[in-house]
């Protein structure tokens, strides 16, 4: 697909470098490998997963898709596909769809960035084999040196035929064929209960950390009890809804809003909340750091970072949720931040934030508390 024009994509309002790109040799790879059947597509036939910021979307409809469904774990590529979409005249050739039945029901090809996670994998593949039709292919891509024989094993479970092509530019594409209806209930989301903690843990397969509770997520939950008194807090970047849980638990008279970017880690909140009995004190939202939120009006804000973008290690997507939280805190309010200690955050965290206090440190964490000027 030579003439479709990668260069014209833009991340935005992703973290936007000059490290950092809109599209890759994989995105190139799929769609020269599956567009004699994007050509002869039928509304409705194709549906893309994993499209990071349109590139697979918008080639798709460009080689003549049509009726094309997607499914982004990230809210940031959703809204980076909704931007170039419109910059290229095709925002009516797709629709976003949660990873449900409705995403892949009767499709015949599938479109798939191979996620970095094998849970996120089974999941997808699972719901793939049970939906889709008999005859459907999907081309799965991948960098070559994020690819495994573990991503074989997992189609192997739920399909008949895995065959990859030459690798190509650092690239190469699983060809996935004859699904296999999965017996039973859907094996996700998948639960576990921590009895150190006296908490469930629940999670779908593109959750950070599953259903484990990260060493980092498990160190700031040690100084729960130091927390202000306050009407209200926000678990930013929430995940799996461990520290929403946890909060509300703490401090039964606090609403706790949950938000994250991830589809995966907002459905997974949900069902970490429901499954802990604090539903009714727990919002989760799914948002783009703290978007959805007006200058100056929280009183509170916790945060355990990511330190990567995609898969490359970047600092800036803990700059941006700072720069969020000093927005939208009221003066005087606190944020409450996890973060590896080797990053150094604490200076970035004084200058954005305001004067910032370390409450404890281990071998590998720092917990701070920065006060809004």
């Amino acid at each position: 697909m030579t003439d479709f024009p990668f260069d014209r994509l833009r991340r935005w309002p992703d973290v936007e470098a000059a490290n950092l790109f809109a599209s890759d040799a994989t995105d190139r790879l799929l769609l020269d490998t599956a567009e004699s059947e994007i050509t002869t597509s039928l509304p409705g036939d194709v549906v893309v997963i994993g499209d990071r910021y349109g590139a697979l979307t918008l080639g798709a409809a460009w080689a003549g898709a049509t009726g094309i469904r997607v499914h982004q774990d990230e809210l940031s590529g959703e809204r980076a596909l909704g931007n170039n979409a419109i910059a290229m005249s095709a925002a009516d050739r797709y629709a976003n769809l949660p990873l449900e039945a409705s995403a892949v029901d009767g499709a015949r090809i599938v479109l798939l960035q191979l996620p970095r996670s094998l849970d996120a994998l089974a999941e997808i593949a699972e719901s793939i084999a049970r939906h889709a039709t008999a005859d459907v292919t999907v081309y799965a891509g991948g960098r070559l040196k994020h690819m495994t024989t573990a991503m074989n094993e997992v189609f192997g479970r739920y399909f008949g035929s895995v065959t990859a092509s030459r690798a190509h530019q650092k690239s190469r594409v699983l060809l996935v064929r004859e699904p296999l209806a999965p017996a039973g209930e859907p094996v996700w989301p998948a639960r576990e209960f921590h009895e150190d903690l006296g908490l469930w843990v629940c999670a779908h397969g593109a959750a950070f950390a599953g259903t484990r509770v990260d060493i980092g997520t498990r160190f700031l939950l040690g100084f729960l009890d130091g927390l202000p008194a306050a009407d209200a807090a926000i678990d930013l970047g929430c995940g799996t809804g461990i520290l929403a849980t946890a909060v509300a638990r703490a401090r039964p008279a606090m609403l706790v809003t949950a938000t994250d970017q991830s589809a995966a880690a907002v459905a997974s909140a949900h069902e970490t909340v429901s499954a802990n009995g604090v539903a009714d004190r727990v919002r989760v939202v799914r948002d783009d750091g703290l978007s959805g939120w007006a200058d100056a009006s929280a009183e509170l804000i916790l945060l355990n970072p990511p330190f990567h973008v995609g898969a490359t290690v970047h600092a800036g997507i803990a700059g941006k949720l700072f720069d969020d939280a000093a927005r939208v805190l009221k003066p005087g309010g606190e944020l409450w931040t996890v973060w590896n200690s080797h990053l150094g955050y604490r200076s970035a965290l004084e200058r954005t934030v305001g004067p910032t206090r370390q409450l404890g440190r281990n071998s590998k964490f720092t917990v701070t508390v920065s006060v809004k000027r």
